[in-house]
C-alpha cells in the first residue's frame, strides 16, 4: 500500500467519526512519528510503499482511531507548555486550559530572592505536566508531585527524565488523614497547586466517548453528592502546610466557581480570584492564605 492509498483509507474509514480535517492531522501526525515524514514530504512523495511493518501499525492505529482512541494514546507522547511528555491509559491527556493555570504561576508574582528557594507541591499529578513545567521553568524551585496511582507516578517520573528536572515524586491518597512524607522534615509549601478530578457523574452526558472509553476515571469523576470533596482536603491539607502568605491554585469544575469560592472562604482563604480560561469558562482559581493558624 502507498501512503495515498493510506491516507484515503483513513479518509474513508474515519468519516463518520471525524471531520476530514481531524483525519487529516491524525494522519499527518502518524506519520510524522512513525516514518519522520512532513505534509511536503508527503506530497512529494505519495506513492512511496509501506513496508509490511509500518503498514500493520498505521491499520492498528486506525482501528484505535475507529474505537476513539485519543491520538496521544496511539502515538505515545503529546506536548505540554512546549514541553514533551509520554502519556498512556493511566495518565489524563494534558490540556491546553491546564497551560493557563501553569502560566498564572509562572512568572511568580513575588519570587525569591536571588539563591533563595521556593517549595512547590502538586497534588494529583498525572503525567506530571504542572510539576515539571514549573521545575523547568523556575530553577529556584524544590518540586514536590503526589499522586495516589503508581502507574500514574511511573510516568510522571519518566516524563522528569525526559525533561531534565528533578522532582521529588510522592504516593499517596490526598482523601486520607495520615502525614505526607517526604524526605525533608517539617517541610512547607509556598506554592500548592491541583487539578483534582471535579467532573460529577451527572455531567457524563457532556464527556466525548474517545475521554469516557479511554481516559482514567479516577482523574476525572467525583460524586454529584459531595463534588468538591477533593477541594475540602486539599484547602485542608494547604492549611497546615503553606508558608505564610502562600498561594494555592487550583483547576476547578466551571459550574461551580463560587461554590469553590464560599469552600474556600470558609477555611480561611483570602484574596481569592476567579479566572476564565480561553474558551471563557471559569477554570481555574488562586487563594492566599496568611495564617496557618486558623482552624
Amino acid at each position: 500500500m502507498t501512503l495515498l492509498e493510506l491516507k484515503n483509507k483513513f479518509l474513508a474509514d474515519l468519516a463518520n467519526l471525524y471531520p476530514k480535517e481531524e483525519i487529516l492531522s491524525f494522519f499527518n501526525l502518524l506519520i510524522d512519528f512513525k516514518l519522520n515524514l512532513s505534509k511536503v514530504d508527503m506530497a512529494l512523495n505519495p506513492y512511496q510503499i509501506l513496508t509490511k511493518n509500518n503498514l500493520s501499525y498505521f491499520l492498528n492505529a486506525l482501528t484505535g482511531l475507529q474505537n476513539q482512541k485519543p491520538i496521544q494514546y496511539i502515538i505515545g507522547e503529546t506536548e505540554f507548555y512546549g514541553l514533551p511528555f509520554y502519556v498512556n491509559q493511566h495518565v489524563l491527556i494534558p490540556r491546553p486550559e491546564t497551560e493557563e493555570l501553569v502560566a498564572w504561576i509562572i512568572p511568580l508574582p513575588n519570587p525569591p530572592q536571588k539563591g533563595g528557594n521556593l517549595n512547590i507541591l502538586d497534588i494529583g499529578t498525572g503525567s506530571g505536566c504542572i510539576a515539571i513545567s514549573l521545575a523547568k521553568n523556575l530553577p529556584n524551585a524544590s518540586v514536590f508531585a503526589l499522586d495516589i496511582s503508581n502507574k500514574a507516578l511511573e510516568i510522571a517520573k519518566q516524563n522528569a527524565i525526559l525533561n531534565e528536572v528533578l522532582i521529588e515524586f510522592i504516593e499517596h491518597d490526598i482523601l486520607k488523614p495520615n502525614i505526607i512524607q517526604s524526605e525533608e522534615k517539617n517541610l512547607k509549601f509556598d506554592i500548592i497547586v491541583s487539578n483534582p478530578p471535579y467532573v460529577r457523574q451527572l455531567e457524563k452526558q457532556e464527556i466525548k466517548d474517545n475521554v469516557l472509553k479511554h481516559e482514567p476515571h479516577l482523574a476525572l469523576f467525583v460524586e454529584n453528592e459531595n463534588p468538591l470533596l477533593f477541594y475540602t482536603k486539599i484547602a485542608d491539607f494547604a492549611k497546615d502546610n503553606l508558608t505564610k502568605n502562600g498561594k494555592l491554585y487550583v483547576e476547578i469544575n466551571q459550574y461551580l466557581g463560587q461554590e469553590t469560592i464560599s469552600l474556600l472562604k470558609e477555611k480561611g482563604f483570602t484574596n481569592i480570584e476567579l479566572k476564565k480560561d480561553m474558551f471563557g469558562n471559569y477554570r481555574m482559581i488562586k487563594a492566599d492564605f496568611t495564617d496557618n493558624h486558623i482552624s
